[in-house]
């Protein structure tokens, strides 16, 4: 940050995070300090969050739906949707049942901003495939029409 503030004091600065570590202060902190402050959350759903994400460790959706509160509106959410199979299931987070709770959460978190998008390159897995773009731009209608801005990037 004082490299641009010196050199270039125009440039915004973002960083991504996966989010699993802003039940700390002084990660919060940190990441305030970002002029684009971008964490993620790709569903309010324990049970999808398992399945498809794997987080290592503890890990609770409301947790970080409260802990992203702590930024009060200095935070974009980045969202990954899509359509597919995994391990027999469908990990499937386009339906209202996921969509409906999301907006909902976004709704707590008050974000400045939200982006959504789909998968981009080769994943590790076989089974998992893009959302369309016309699901993609649905979502992001209902998320504009909760009140906030949203990209969208097929």
């Amino acid at each position: 940050i004082k490299v641009r503030d010196t050199y270039c004091p125009n440039a915004k600065i973002s960083i991504l995070s996966n989010a699993t570590q802003i039940h700390r202060p002084e990660i919060r902190e940190a990441l305030s300090k970002f002029d684009n402050n971008i964490q993620k959350l790709d569903t309010v759903s324990p049970l999808y969050i398992n399945k498809v994400d794997r987080p290592q460790g503890h890990y609770d959706v409301e947790e970080q739906i409260k802990n992203l509160t702590l930024f009060n509106g200095h935070v974009i959410i980045q969202t990954m949707f899509m359509d597919g199979e995994l391990g027999g299931e469908s990990v499937c987070n386009t339906t209202p049942e996921y969509v409906e709770p999301y907006i909902e959460a976004l709704k707590r978190i008050n974000p400045s901003k939200v982006m959504i998008y789909t998968i981009d390159r080769e994943t590790p897995v076989e089974g998992l495939s893009k959302a369309t773009p016309e699901v993609l731009d649905a979502i992001a209608e209902k998320i504009r029409k909760a009140g906030f801005e949203c990209s969208v990037s097929y």
